[in-house]
């Protein structure tokens, strides 16, 4: 047989630079490989395709590497189709193998079918780079060589791609076991070459059909160059690419916990916390637990901000995170719910008891003044409790604790109770009286009703008050008392006020055009005095009413007056330039400047109905009244009473001097339509005259 065939020549060297070539090129496979678990398709699929191609290449140069040298006694060239050829089997091979190879659990059968086509991929390259020679006659193989080199290409490269996934499986691939197995199947890469070209057997008479083909010296040269030159790119590409995957991921990450972190104190805010509290529940309902949740709430917060700035407040809830952590247990959760509210949620089984001495401890270690830039400020916090499954479900633990803690902010603070039903029973209420409220505003279900004013000298009707009355379908007539409070608390009260101010005007005028000219009071609340465009709003309503001025009247309570003295009085100048009259309410239950009252473009006052309820009985406020009296008149204002039940009240009252007495001595607020009735044919509760002058003709002077 050695007579028969040409023998090979092989350097040494070249075999070693293939086997470096396989090995690196094995490495970037890998490397590029870590991209194919991404959950990101484009990014999966354009790393499995690197990975192949890197994996292709290197198999490819392995066996032009080792024919370098030029093994056969006569020039050599190849056919370009055939090469190319070869690349294409490499790189289908490889990127079947890496399919199979990347799955995340790699079982017998896909392990056994990634060997196979790792090992035949080998081969198959090696085998078809020969054909490209065009070698006549035909290459023969020697069978006894090529089967066992196969074998043990398809077990060595198995056994790298099987490594590779049992290390996958119990902890992240690095920088070592990349390296291990690249050299795992550099070797099965080179076995594979060798056996392919050492069972070549090449008869003497071969000759080599070098027309329109490609020279030996072009193809080494792709392989010793281009290869790695492209390997490096791949594997500066994967590098870049797992910086940026890391850089992305550390992103998220940081997101992540900026979504879940309160960025004043670092605890967990809210929206943890409620993921945290329904895993617990889950727990809790499990294993037949309790849970114990702590609603905190600072008392006195909003002073420390307004008298050592915003920065001094932030500090405190510093301090006050960390106060309330250090008590807190290993298994519990402390969360800022927001602004000066803390959520304490305790796990473990709780009981009562236990919760209310966490509560304590709580209370005790915020009792210690907080230091801060000089300063030293104590605290004090409320906190409500409510227990799992005890007081509600998931949905309604924090609500409940929120009410406990309320509940102890309306007794003065500085403690802690536990949630009771009673808490959320007003609640509940307010909250369906508030959709209702809204409701009547939109359809009308609102209705004023006037109280008239009478004349102290004379005893005749002068003008009246407007007071609003809700009908409400089921609740029937529902009281200012009940419904003005609740639209203050909840931001209706300025829809309300200026329904009331069109409303007025609407039934001053239609009153007008039945004959009657009567002058309407209308109150005014503390938000309203705040809009800057109340006065703009007063006056188009009178002008599209085509009402005169001078017949409206702006009730403004003293502690509102009083509320804010410079943009106030700046309100109430407006509101007298455009000719209403304004009226001091409630005066003596306040605090007033008498400077500002001087200021003040004001023409009556109106004394408070708790002095002149005890008239009769109370020489002190009997004294009151005539201070007040004495005190408009040297200010040149008009005096009114309200609240006037009996006939003592009201000669009390003319002997002091008062201008106009109003209440349910005279008559109870009734309707528009009651009081146009009385007013026109003397169809009313008491016999009391209208004066002459509400029924003159002012058309002329109206605002047109």
């Amino acid at each position: 047989m050695d007579e028969a065939f040409i023998p090979w020549r092989f350097r040494p060297e070249l075999w070693a630079a293939s086997f470096g070539m396989a090995v690196f090129a094995a490495y970037v496979a890998l490397d590029l490989a870590r991209g194919v678990a991404s959950s990101h398709r484009a990014t999966s699929l354009r790393a499995l395709a690197g990975s192949a191609l890197a994996l292709a290449v290197g198999t490819w140069a392995l066996h032009f590497i080792v024919m370098a040298s030029g093994p056969l006694p006569f020039p050599m060239g190849y056919s370009g189709w055939i090469v190319f050829g070869s690349l294409a089997v490499a790189y289908a091979g490889s990127l079947l193998a890496c399919l199979l190879g990347s799955r995340a659990g790699l079982h017998l059968r896909d392990g056994l079918l990634a060997a196979l086509t790792v090992g035949s991929a080998l081969c198959a390259t090696s085998v078809v780079a020969l054909v490209a020679l065009r070698l006549q006659p035909h290459v023969e193989w020697d069978w006894r060589i090529l089967v066992p080199g196969w074998l043990a290409a398809c077990a060595i490269g198995g056994s790298g791609l099987g490594l590779m996934a049992y290390r996958r499986r119990i902890a992240p691939v690095g920088f070592r076991w990349r390296a291990i197995v690249s050299v795992v199947l550099g070797t099965a890469m080179a076995v594979g070459n060798a056996a392919v070209v050492i069972s070549a057997q090449v008869p003497l008479l071969t000759l080599s059909l070098t027309a329109d083909q490609v020279s030996l010296a072009t193809v080494t040269a792709l392989a010793i160059v281009g290869v790695p030159i492209l390997l490096v790119l791949l594997l500066l590409t994967s590098i870049l690419e797992a910086r940026f995957r890391s850089m992305l991921r550390r992103a998220r990450e940081d997101l992540q916990v900026a979504a879940y972190t309160d960025r004043l104190t670092g605890l967990p805010n809210r929206a943890m916390f409620d993921e945290r509290l329904q895993r617990a529940v889950l727990r809790a309902d499990r294993h037949g637990h309790r849970l114990a949740l702590l609603f905190c709430n600072l008392d006195g917060l909003k002073a420390i901000n307004e008298s050592f700035g915003q920065a001094s407040g932030d500090s405190v809830l510093r301090e006050v995170a960390e106060r309330v952590t250090r008590l807190a247990g290993e298994r519990d959760m402390v969360s800022r719910a927001g602004g000066d509210e803390f959520l304490v949620l305790l796990e473990g089984a709780p009981d009562k008891d236990a919760a209310g001495r966490l509560a304590l401890r709580v209370m005790a270690a915020l009792h210690e003044p907080c230091r801060f830039d000089g300063h030293e400020v104590p605290l004090s916090c409320s906190i409500g409790i409510a227990m799992y499954p005890d007081d509600g479900a998931l949905s309604k633990l924090v609500p409940h604790a929120a009410a406990a803690m309320n509940a102890v902010k309306r007794t003065g603070g500085a403690a802690h109770c536990f949630f009771e039903p009673r808490m959320v029973a007003g609640a509940r209420d307010q909250v369906e009286l508030l959709h209702d409220l809204r409701r009547a505003i939109e359809h009308g279900e609102l209705e004023l009703y006037y109280q008239p004013k009478i004349h102290a000298p004379s005893g005749q009707i002068t003008g009246a008050e407007a007071l609003m009355r809700w009908h409400h379908p089921q609740r029937g007539m529902v009281s200012p008392a009940v419904f003005i409070p609740l639209a203050e608390r909840f931001g209706l009260i300025n829809a309300l006020g200026n329904w009331l101010i069109e409303d007025a005007c609407r039934q001053i005028r239609l009153w007008r055009d039945q004959g009657l000219r009567m002058r309407v009071a209308i109150n005014l609340s503390v938000h309203q005095l705040r809009q800057a465009d109340l006065a703009k709003r007063i006056d188009g309503a009178l002008r599209a009413h085509r009402i005169e001025p001078s017949l409206l009247t702006c009730e403004i309570t003293e502690s509102a007056a009083m509320d804010d003295t410079r943009a106030n009085l700046q309100v109430l100048e407006e509101l007298s330039a455009i000719g209403v009259h304004l009226s001091i309410d409630d005066f003596g239950t306040g605090y007033s400047s008498l400077s500002y009252l001087r200021k003040l473009p004001s023409e009556e006052l109106k004394i408070d109905r708790s002095f002149v309820l005890d008239l009769e009985s109370s020489p002190d406020a009997r004294a009151i009244v005539d201070a007040v009296v004495k005190l408009a008149q040297a200010l040149g204002l008009k005096v009114v009473a309200e609240g006037v039940e009996t006939e003592q009240q009201q000669e009390i009252l003319r002997s002091l001097g008062c201008n106009e007495l109003q209440g349910f001595l005279f008559a109870k607020p009734m309707s528009a339509k009651a009081l146009a009735l009385w007013a026109m044919n003397d169809e009313g509760p008491a016999p009391i005259d209208f004066r002459a002058s509400l029924f003159s003709d002012t058309i002329s002077s109206a605002v047109l």
